[in-house]
């Protein structure tokens, strides 16, 4: 539309020009009015201003009246007019004092119409006017006809720009936790490689001589037992006394004795049949709570925390507790806190030497409490893995020294209000029903939420281990079966159930 408007003052204009009027060109210039426009420029008058258009139903004078255009407002001038003769070229752009720009005709046409060099002065250093496809006037040449002006441009619009996506937000980094069994594995959902045969053969066999003497009793009564007898009410009962005398615990003897009166009730069994049963329903038992040892390494460091009574080898399932994790990779830094017992802290200190570990100690009677708070201190400001506290053994009836043990917990808390992290508690395979007591008021007191079995050397009653799981349900994460560096292993339900049942793996 604006270049429609541009045309049509450019025809009004040369219509003017080519108009026979009296008088010499200057006297024409001094007889015609002057524009607004022109009125209000400051002396700069660089071309005689257009004549404004008549209004509707006046004539123009000194005009034909059979020249006047149809439309009333605009003179679109003569058909066979010649042109006007070519002025010298001027400075497209005339600024009035209040500095809005004015265009002439001549220079509206010719801003309109053709491309500035870059020798304009104006226009100088700015790069040529695109061509528009569609367009049929912005970019036309001055041989295109008026009527090829007449219609707007039509600018095919450029396609929206595709929004560039929006980056995914990095996931946050999950806790780092670690899974300890026979060495450190980081890979939490999948299983760890089993050990070699050889070795896996040696374990067997030395958790099958722990529990020999459970196994070897089991079975001879047993055998007493079902030799040549259909399974009765009478049966049912001595069979539950063995269980019961095996310390497997009143729920584990009832689930072997019901599961046997389901199946084979009334029909003749065989020893080998019972075993089969036994071992079946304490893997059952075991399973849940056979779980691997689990360090949440977010928590740094990660506070283990191993209590026990007196004997129950405390100190030496944190040496090979420590050695694991060293090897692992892990920093590992060890707390004597048995400050009641001068050869406890000095074999604290020979496992710490061993496995590479940083161990701290205060002297002999000191307060535990406050040794857990400066070992904590320590393993922080050395960028340590996992601490693992060691603590006085005390019998679950002292009062004074249970109480003791809670304050240690105390002050480890008021350090880290989640520590400590995991506290173990260390069962002595020889010491029978008292260790379901045990387990009991530690639980109570210092939060325990795993175990160890200890001294599966071939005098345990390890039957215990089963009565346990099945009342507490607490983690059982290892078992020793002697006193080396590597005695240590993870717990095994199946294994567990057929070394105890006295069935070949």
């Amino acid at each position: 539309m604006a270049l429609n408007f541009i045309k049509k003052v450019f025809s009004f204009g040369r219509n003017k020009e080519a108009a026979p009027e009296s008088g010499t060109e200057p006297e024409r210039e001094a007889d015609a009015p002057a524009t607004p426009e022109a009125a209000a420029q400051d002396g700069i008058r660089p071309e005689p201003a257009p004549q404004p258009a008549p209004r509707p139903g006046t004539r123009d004078e000194g005009a034909d009246p059979d020249e006047l255009s149809a439309d009333p407002g605009i003179d679109p001038g003569p058909v066979d007019a010649p042109a006007p003769a070519p002025e010298p070229e001027q400075p497209i752009q005339a600024f009035s004092r209040d500095g809005v720009m004015q265009f002439t005709p001549e220079k509206a046409e010719s801003q309109a119409l053709s491309t500035p060099e870059p020798a304009d002065e104006a226009h100088g250093g700015e790069p040529p006017i695109p061509d528009i496809p569609g367009d049929t006037g912005a970019a036309a040449d001055e041989g295109v006809a008026p009527e090829d002006l007449a219609a707007d441009p039509v600018i095919t619009p450029k396609p929206d720009r595709a929004p560039e996506p929006e980056p995914e937000p990095e996931p946050e980094p999950e806790p780092r936790r670690l899974i300890v069994r026979d060495t450190v594995s980081r890979a939490e959902p999948a299983q760890p490689a089993p050990p070699a045969q050889e070795e896996r053969g040696n374990w067997w066999s030395r958790l099958r001589q722990g529990l020999s003497r459970t196994s070897g009793q089991l079975t001879g009564q047993i055998s007493g037992i079902f030799t040549k007898r259909k399974l009765d009410e009478d049966t049912l009962q001595d069979l539950e006394d063995v269980l019961l005398q095996a310390d497997l615990g009143v729920e584990t003897a009832m689930r072997i004795t019901d599961a046997l009166s389901a199946s084979r009730y009334g029909k003749d069994i065989s020893p080998a049949d019972v075993q089969k049963v036994m071992a079946d329903e304490i893997a059952k038992v075991l399973a849940p709570v056979a779980r691997p040892l689990e360090l949440d390494l977010s928590h740094k460091p990660h506070v283990i925390l191993v209590v026990g009574v007196n004997g129950t080898g405390k100190t030496t399932t944190i040496g090979k507790l420590a050695a694991k994790l060293s090897a692992g990779g892990l920093k590992v830094t060890l707390a004597a806190g048995d400050t009641f017992r001068a050869a406890a802290i000095e074999q604290l200190k020979i496992w710490g030497e061993r496995t590479g570990s940083k161990v701290v100690s205060t002297k002999l009677g000191a307060d535990a409490a406050g040794l857990a708070y400066e070992a904590f201190e320590t393993a922080r400001a050395d960028g340590a893995d996992v601490l693992i506290i060691d603590t006085a053994g005390r019998l679950q009836n002292r009062t004074e020294l249970m109480d003791e043990l809670a304050k240690v917990v105390r002050v480890i808390t008021k350090l880290d209000p989640d520590a400590p992290h995991t506290v173990l508690q260390t069962l002595d395979a020889t010491t029978g029903q008292n260790a379901l007591n045990q387990v009991e008021i530690f639980r109570n007191v210092a939060g325990v939420n795993g175990l160890v079995m200890t001294k599966l050397d071939g005098t345990a009653r390890g039957g215990i281990l089963v009565a346990i799981a099945a009342r507490h349900k607490l983690p059982v994460y290892f078992v020793g079966v002697g006193e080396g560096i590597d005695d240590l292993e993870p717990f095994e339900a199946a294994d567990f159930a057929l070394a105890i049942a006295g069935e070949p793996k």
